[in-house]
């Protein structure tokens, strides 16, 4: 037959609360159900006593064996079972008919009444399970009170007409069809009501399974009754019929597992999907809720078919236990009692991660005590163990069926669900740190700049206007070489969480370095431009490390967009672009905050174009090299030149070297521009020794030349491949540049002199110029910066300060030249000062090759009964 054995209330309405989460059962429902399972228990007995009035009691004293045996046969039945879960109610499809029809043949039914009570109450009675006790005995008793009933009016309506058992076989059939009425009446009570088709349709089937468990109990006593030694063949068949059931029950427990485990999987792959994958919501992205884990309960529940199952979970990175309750619902008392941390729970202080089984008859006290609390008789109880802490725990309590408790099959599902949980919320948790350091800076734990993007870009979807806000956080290189970069670092972490103090609920993301950026929604400019100076101003208050206090400063630059965009340039790269170059513009103003005009982005687009279109550049010739020609003053002879970049841009015309070689330096593109103009030097110095003239050219060095170890080889493998001395190749480099990194340019500089070349320092008399800087370095010559030479005339300090350069390089040994000699004046004060070269507009401007070349030839006069040619500069 098919069984009601129990009932539930609507699932729970889980809400967003932490621990603990419990099904609640409407109040109103309960009651009514309440109700109704006492006018179930007094139809019983009232159907019980008017059956035992309609059927007379025949004793014999086969009914000392055939009463207890009855009674096994209904435990036998009620040990064969299905369950199975429909409409939030549970069934069991049971064999009862059998040794109901046997009842029916053999027993008054006064004593088939015990048995089947007997056999259905004394068992939840004992496991302290009895719930709903009321419902069920009514039901019980109206399983028998009923079929004898019919039974006894069938024998009397067709006696003589039909076999003796006919009347119970048709008494037999109406006791499933009863019990499925009264559940799914039952069911219409508790709010569940099965539509009248899928109603209809259990009925037929539960008729047809009791019709099938009739016949099987009716040719087994036929058997048993009529044939000599029948009952043994009953007994073989009995045990065979059993032991194929079995076989297939475990089979089909097993696909049942298997596919408990496959929907358990994913539905944690489910949850793990629907999980928050949004940037903004990635910060607490390990602490999903609880309510997902629902549909793993519910599984698990329905699979080890349990009254109630709890998933304890560390869901929080603080260690805070959630709880879940799928089934049942939790006493109040075991909710109030429940520990705040697992490791207190007297279930889980074995170690390991195996399945314990706990029976409230045959535990300690603790554990008796913890059982009673949660309102349960029996549990199955696992950790869940990652890899290296307790992520939580998994319990089941009390089994449905009325007598059988969990099994060895119950434990060995359980401890293999267990294990997947484990490893899918370590897998959870792994991928949600993955998820999160995508998105996140390591230092500070604001957005990066991919998640800072991302999100951008989501509220930019929306239609919403947003104005992106950079501000950058100047801090001296100085500061950061004395005191470390660790100290650097905490400045930005207390850098921003400054800003994050001054913000209300706006995303705030460190981009690289010193750079952080805002996303302000709905907000008009001059908003955005209060914000600035307000995050300005924050950042720029001294920072207090230990027992010092450290200055910084800081710019900022925002740009903005509108809803009517529809174009690239309302992209988030767009705006970040934008504003680095508000920002860029910023430092040159005097608020340090500026808003993104049109006109800078035609100046940042001329910037990245000069960039991206450098190399192109060197190839297709657009870059040439021009020389100043440099004459010595006491004999005016042109000793040399010094090589100079120029680049004839088809778009933009001449540009002048000071707007496109710090680009090429900050991009790291000044090697190829110092070995291509090196390149060009060298080929020239080869081309005047092979006319027979012994001149010098002049290259100018960068900080970045300076840092590469290898540079030295280079120009070895360069002076050797054209044959050229190297006293004839001058490297031109600043102080500044020297002292930038002086342990790594120092040994660089040693070896170009080592080698022979000659070296120089350019604008002697700016930026670190001292004697003891001087005497560190490893130079032959210095250059007078041309801002002192072009004031000697007018200024007496600068004169002063060019006739000390002069006496000075002298005194070691040094060469002196003079840039920017523009006048006779200035030139014949040079002579009389003693400086060794003079180079500016007074002897030539920068020449092309072209150009220079017939500026030499009108310069130049052979010497007599030589090969050789002097060069000598009209100065006059």
């Amino acid at each position: 037959m098919i069984e009601h054995h129990r009932s539930l209330g609507p699932h729970p309405d889980l809400g967003p609360s932490r621990p603990p989460v419990r099904a609640e059962v409407d109040p109103a429902r309960r009651r009514v159900f309440t109700a109704f399972s006492l006018l179930v228990l007094v139809a019983g007995g009232l159907a019980s006593v008017a059956t035992s009035a309609l059927t007379e009691f025949h004793y014999s004293p086969n009914l000392l064996f055939i009463g207890p045996l009855l009674a096994v046969g209904f435990l036998l039945a009620e040990q064969l079972t299905i369950d199975v879960d429909v409409k939030r109610v549970g069934w069991t499809i049971s064999f009862t008919e059998i040794p109901l029809i046997l009842g029916l043949l053999t027993a008054p039914f006064e004593v088939v009444l015990a048995a089947n009570l007997l056999a259905g109450l004394g068992a939840q009675v004992g496991r302290r399970a009895a719930s709903h006790v009321v419902y069920n005995a009514g039901v019980l008793c109206l399983e028998i009170a009923v079929p004898f009933a019919v039974a006894d009016l069938v024998n009397r309506a067709v006696t003589g007409v039909s076999p003796l058992w006919f009347g119970p076989v048709v008494g037999t059939l109406t006791s499933p069809l009863i019990s499925c009425g009264f559940a799914l009446a039952a069911l219409h009570v508790l709010g569940g009501a099965m539509r009248v088709s899928a109603g209809a349709r259990l009925a037929v089937r539960t008729l047809a399974v009791g019709l099938l468990n009739t016949s099987v109990g009716l040719i087994g006593y036929e058997v048993a009754s009529s044939t000599l030694w029948g009952w043994l063949l009953v007994a073989l068949v009995a045990v065979a019929v059993i032991g194929l059931y079995r076989a297939y029950s475990g089979l089909m427990r097993e696909q049942r597992d298997l596919e408990a485990l496959s929907d358990v999987s994913l539905s944690v792959a489910r949850s793990g999907q629907t999980a928050a994958h949004h940037p903004s919501d990635l910060a607490d992205d390990a602490d999903l809720s609880i309510n997902e884990w629902e549909p793993v309960a519910e599984r698990i529940r329905e699979q080890l078919n349990a009254t109630r199952v709890v998933l304890r979970l560390r869901l929080d990175p603080s260690g805070e236990v959630s709880t879940l309750v799928a089934g049942e619902p939790l006493p109040e008392a075991a909710l109030a009692a429940a520990p705040t941390a697992l490791r207190d729970d007297p279930l889980l202080q074995l170690p390991g991660s195996h399945v314990r089984s706990f029976r409230t008859l045959e535990a300690p006290d603790e554990v008796r005590r913890a059982l009673r609390q949660r309102g349960a008789y029996e549990a199955l109880v696992v950790p869940l163990r990652g890899a290296n802490q307790l992520l939580g725990a998994v319990e089941a309590h009390d089994r449905v069926s009325r007598w059988r408790g969990f099994g060895r099959a119950d434990v060995r599902l359980l401890h293999t669900l267990a294990s997947h949980l484990a490893t899918a919320m370590d897998n959870r948790r792994l991928l949600a740190r993955l998820r999160h350091d995508a998105y996140h800076d390591p230092l500070t734990g604001l957005l990066n700049r991919t998640g800072f993007r991302e999100m951008a870009a989501e509220k930019l979807r929306e239609g919403r206007t947003a104005v992106v806000l950079r501000v950058d956080l100047d801090v001296l290189t100085t500061i950061s070489e004395a005191l470390g970069y660790t100290w650097g670092d905490r400045m930005v972490v207390a850098a921003g969480q400054r800003m994050l103090a001054e913000l209300d609920d706006e995303p705030l993301a460190r981009l690289e370095a010193n750079s952080f950026a805002v996303l302000l929604l709905d907000r008009t400019e001059q908003q955005a431009h209060e914000m600035a100076q307000r995050l300005r101003a924050v950042i720029a208050e001294p920072y207090p490390l230990d027992r010092i206090v450290v200055e910084a400063g800081g710019v900022a630059g925002y740009a903005s967009s509108v809803p009517a965009d529809a174009d690239p340039e309302s992209d988030v790269d767009v705006l970040l672009q934008r504003a680095d170059v508000a920002v860029r513009a910023a430092r040159n103003g005097e608020d340090g905050v500026r808003g993104y005009a049109p006109a800078m982005g035609q100046i940042f687009l001329r910037r990245f174009q000069l960039v991206t279109q450098f190399r192109q550049a060197v190839d297709s010739g657009q870059i040439e090299v021009h020389y100043q020609p440099k004459v010595s003053l006491p004999h005016r002879q042109v000793v040399g030149a010094e090589a100079l970049v120029r680049w004839s841009h088809p778009e933009y015309g001449r540009l002048d070297p000071d707007e496109f070689v710090p680009l090429v330096e900050a991009t790291g593109l000044v090697d190829a521009l110092t070995s291509f103009v090196m390149e060009c030097a060298l080929t020239k110095v080869r081309q005047w020794l092979d006319r027979g003239l012994r001149m010098s050219v002049a290259v100018n060095l960068s900080v970045r030349n300076l840092n590469d170890e290898s540079f030295p080889d280079r120009v070895g493998e360069a002076l050797l491949r054209h044959d050229i001395p190297p006293e004839l190749l001058t490297f031109e480099l600043t102080e500044s540049s020297v002292m930038d990194d002086p342990d790594r340019s120092l040994p660089v500089l040693r070896r170009l002199h080592a080698m022979g070349v000659v070296l120089a320092v350019d604008d002697f008399g700016t930026g670190y110029s001292s004697l003891a800087y001087l005497r560190q370095l490893p130079v032959d010559e210095v250059k007078i910066d041309k801002s002192f030479v072009l004031g000697m005339g007018t200024d007496l300090g600068d004169m002063a300060v060019v006739r000390s350069i002069v006496e000075l390089g002298h005194s070691l040994d040094l060469a002196v030249v003079a840039e920017g000699v523009e006048d006779d004046a200035a030139r014949d004060q040079l002579v009389e000062m003693g400086c060794d070269v003079a180079q500016g507009y007074l002897i030539s401007r920068p020449l092309s090759e072209e150009r220079l070349e017939t500026w030499l030839r009108a310069r130049t006069r052979r010497g007599r009964g030589t090969r050789s040619e002097t060069v000598l500069t009209l100065l006059h």
